[in-house]
């Protein structure tokens, strides 16, 4: 059975505002002893502690949820598997309390969380009023929640449902292809452009102002808290503003077409250019990726990769031959040695990638 995650905004009172930081802190207590005990461990005898292990010493504390505690160990357990697995996330860290951004998990056993009438009930914390933006189908059933604290102070709640979910896998009829376009997000092979608003640019000067403000301030104090918010608040609102043009892009493409076809690009190695590092983090392509993917799956329909090292930008999608001419970037237009049609280069390369998906898929 399929998973489904709905966020919602939380309004805690003042006292539970107080609760929710008590079970930040234990488990990020819990977290962090259990990690140094693994590490003195492995040093010590070369032998890891299991998550059972771990579990049975565990001192669990009333004031708080005990299976919070007891899911911060399953996620430092799953952390180290990660690691040893080479999946590239690397050895687990510690969690510093300096850390703005607070979060716990917990599940639902005996109906100890129940989300009804404008209210979130959780364990130890009680019914908190939260803005249900969207009604949920009565053959939903509820799995876990997952409480979040943004750096500006906002509380969010991540409900995970399970559902029966029986949409049959439909033959593609009508095909996209998009090729990564550094400055407009996407261009496709209809010619099309997303015509990315570059929403961290247009907030960097206010950003700048803002921050050189908080450098200036006494760390620690109130004056410097309140400026750190604002700081924040701007960051949350540049992030918002990119979430929701992507959301709608997806669902754009994914209402009007029946597989998109787009290039497996390593998206970390190219923000690491000095070039055009900042590009690639503000127009999020690797989150459009995952909203198209899991949009389309909702519906049956596909999402093809194609190899990076495909030569989309190099091959004529009229004749087929290759230029090698056009490795280079500066070139926007070429025509073609050989069949002389006249290239857009990125339009022709999401033709090309569009294409490559239809031979994958008939393959």
């Amino acid at each position: 059975m399929p998973n489904k995650a709905c966020k919602f905004r939380l309004y805690p009172t003042p006292a539970q505002k107080i609760l929710l930081a008590k079970t930040f802190g234990c488990v990020r207590l819990v977290y962090n002893h259990w990690l140094d005990r693994k590490i003195s461990q492995y040093k010590e005898d070369q032998t890891a502690l299991s998550y059972t292990f771990c579990a049975k010493e565990l001192a669990v504390l009333k004031e708080v949820d005990s299976i919070s505690l007891q899911q911060s160990l399953r996620h430092l357990d799953q952390a180290f598997k990660n690691f040893f697995k080479r999946s590239g996330t690397g050895f687990p860290r510690f969690k510093s309390k300096r850390n703005r951004k607070n979060s716990y998990s917990t599940v639902c056993v005996n109906q100890n969380i129940l989300l009804s009438d404008g209210c979130l009930k959780l364990p130890k914390i009680g019914p908190v009023k939260v803005k249900q933006h969207r009604k949920i189908p009565a053959s939903y059933v509820l799995k876990s929640v997952t409480v979040s604290q943004s750096p500006s102070g906002k509380y969010h709640a991540s409900i995970l449902f399970e559902y029966e979910n029986q949409v049959p896998e439909r033959k593609p009829q009508t095909f996209l292809g998009l090729d990564f376009s550094m400055n407009g997000l996407y261009k496709d092979s209809e010619g099309n452009e997303a015509k990315y608003p570059k929403y961290h640019r247009q907030a960097e000067k206010k950003l700048k102002r803002e921050q050189r403000k908080l450098s200036h301030m006494q760390k620690g104090s109130r004056n410097w808290e309140k400026q750190r918010i604002k700081v924040a608040r701007l960051h949350e609102k540049v992030a918002n503003q990119r979430k929701d043009f992507l959301h709608k892009r997806s669902r754009e493409i994914v209402n009007a077409y029946d597989c998109v076809c787009i290039e497996d690009l390593d998206m970390k190695a190219m923000a690491r250019s000095l070039h055009f590092g900042k590009s690639v983090h503000d127009n999020g392509w690797g989150m459009f990726t995952t909203f198209l993917k899991y949009k389309l799956e909702d519906q049956g329909k596909q999402l093809i990769r194609i190899d990076k090292w495909y030569p989309s930008s190099q091959t004529c999608s009229v004749c087929g031959y290759k230029n090698p001419e056009t490795k280079d970037l500066g070139m926007r237009e070429w025509d073609c040695p050989n069949c002389k049609s006249h290239h857009d280069r990125d339009l022709n390369a999401a033709i090309n990638i569009r294409n490559e998906g239809m031979r994958l898929i008939s393959a």
